[in-house]
């Protein structure tokens, strides 16, 4: 299970997390516990580099787990610690994880799986769906962008205690169907989300997996992500980018076929006509 592989054995006993589950101020007072990774692509003390977000796409650019308190040292040093653990002791990890919420304080009460940080690879989401069906008494939820590996995995047998919702803003966009899937947008502001005739989470996180199934999020207030945003829904920004990328593409194709054609000095292009029989 890695979201790197490693290039040698690393001995991170020492500073593994005696507590695993923490609740940060937007969830305390609802009773919800998380469990944090930290957000996205960066590097650990040993030099590993590392992406719990393999399926980001443009919410790496204005992400809320990425500023404010999650870069304070203590803060980062945390979330890292939490995926050093992983890494490199996957089952002590998964061990520790069901010790932990095997303790009285968490039965019959919620744990958001990521407040930041994603299900990276396919391992390390087997780990959560075994840790799930060990504690039926305990209801755990999560958003994700790894709507291909849910869909493999989690779909077609899901943990009764565990919803989820697809989070819009990722490069697998294109797969996530609003007709059928509980989605969730970030959209510039309340008025937009109310606009769109969607509901928001913003009264309780939880309504993000009990409430009615087109979640909308308004958008954090950071000055510099709102300039960024720019107006536009997540999934309305990703389709640009998306599109943006498709072109260049298409334009990078055509000027090989032409070189192509300089270099053999007959067109590389299928010609459209052809010759009958």
């Amino acid at each position: 299970m890695s979201a790197s592989p490693p290039a040698r054995q690393h001995n991170t006993s020492d500073r593994r997390p005696t507590r695993l589950l923490t609740q940060n101020s937007e969830l305390k007072p609802l009773g919800v516990w998380n469990w944090s990774l930290p957000a996205w692509a960066g590097r650990l003390a040993d030099g590993r580099t590392y992406n719990t977000c393999p399926s980001a796409g443009i919410c790496r650019f204005v992400c809320y787990a990425r500023s404010g308190t999650y870069r304070f040292p203590a803060v980062k040093a945390r979330h890292e610690a939490n995926l050093a653990f992983v890494l490199d002791d996957p089952a002590g990890w998964e061990a520790a994880m069901n010790r932990e919420l095997s303790t009285p304080r968490f039965t019959d009460r919620w744990i958001r799986i990521h407040d930041a940080g994603d299900f990276f690879s396919d391992d390390y989401t087997r780990a959560w769906l075994r840790i799930i069906r060990s504690h039926p008494r305990i209801m755990f939820y999560a958003y994700t962008k790894e709507v291909a590996r849910f869909r493999r995995l989690i779909e077609p047998d899901p943990p009764e205690n565990f919803l989820w919702v697809y989070s819009y803003g990722g490069t697998q966009d294109t797969s996530l169907d609003p007709t059928a899937d509980r989605v969730a947008d970030v959209f510039p502001d309340e008025d937009s989300i109310a606009v769109a005739g969607w509901s928001s989470q913003e009264a309780s996180d939880l309504l993000a997996v009990l409430g009615p199934r087109l979640v909308g999020i308004p958008a954090n207030r950071i000055p510099h992500f709102l300039k960024r945003l720019n107006g536009r829904r997540f999934s309305e920004w990703q389709t640009e980018v998306d599109a943006e990328r498709a072109d260049r593409r298409a334009r990078s194709r055509r000027a090989r076929l032409r070189a192509v054609g300089d270099t053999t000095g007959r067109s590389a292009e299928p010609s459209p006509l052809r010759r009958a029989a």
